[in-house]
C-alpha cells in the first residue's frame, strides 16, 4: 500500500488453519460497516492465498497481503 489506511478492526488468527481462517475473517467483516477495514494476521501458509481469494470472491477489496516476519502474514481487506 502506498498510503496509510486506517484499520478499524484487527484479528489475530495465528494457530488457526483453513477453513477457520476464512470463516473467522468473514465473521469479523460482518461486524464492520461497508468501507471499513479489517486486518487479519495468519501464520498458516495456505490461508495467505485462500483468505484473500475467498474474500475477494465475496466482493470485498483486498488491499494488501504482506509478510510481517518469518512466520506471520498480514491481510488487509476493505468491506464491500
Amino acid at each position: 500500500m502506498t498510503e496509510a489506511v486506517k484499520v478499524d478492526l484487527e484479528i489475530d488468527l495465528k494457530g488457526e488453519v483453513c477453513p477457520y481462517t476464512f470463516v473467522k475473517s468473514k465473521l469479523a467483516l460482518e461486524e464492520l460497516e461497508s468501507g471499513q477495514v479489517l486486518r487479519v494476521v495468519v501464520d498458516h501458509l495456505p490461508a495467505v492465498e485462500n483468505v484473500p481469494r475467498s474474500l475477494d470472491n465475496e466482493g470485498h477489496q483486498v488491499l494488501e497481503v504482506v509478510q510481517i516476519n518469518d512466520s506471520d502474514w498480514s491481510i488487509t481487506i476493505r468491506k464491500a
